[in-house]
């Protein structure tokens, strides 16, 4: 067993405070909120269950987790309904609408520039 593993593994939650496994060592009849989505589930307001944990670089800890949720506890996503279709077009209208010239865009406007590519850099553009 190598050490990695020993320090994600704590099935009892001692060390952690809740029920620890490595990466892709979870026991059945748990899942993460993705693996929870792709059978149609979602956690219901249930409460953590458990976590998985893996060494990162990424991250400033240098270890990166998932929470796990017990599936039998797990309830049916919400359909979406009408009004939720509707909110979700106008947030993408307003994600493809420049906030300076109020044109329309085919694509998200970039968050880094917070506005189109042709108002954020006006001198590039050729002349008529």
């Amino acid at each position: 067993m190598g050490t990695a593993y020993a320090k994600c593994f704590d099935p009892s939650g001692a060390r952690y405070g809740i029920p620890t496994f490595p990466w892709k060592f979870a026991p059945d009849g748990y899942a993460t909120r993705r693996q929870l989505r792709a059978q149609g589930l979602r956690p219901g307001g249930q409460p953590v269950a458990g976590q998985v944990m893996r060494r990162s670089r990424h991250h400033e800890t240098g270890v990166s987790v998932a929470f796990l949720y017990r599936v039998e506890l797990a309830l049916p996503v919400r359909p979406m309904t009408s009004r939720k279709w509707g909110a979700l077009a106008l947030a993408m209208l307003a994600r493809r609408t420049c906030p300076r010239c109020r044109v329309v865009y085919s694509y998200c406007i970039p968050r880094s520039l917070g506005m189109c590519v042709l108002c954020a850099y006006p001198a590039d553009q050729p002349a008529a």
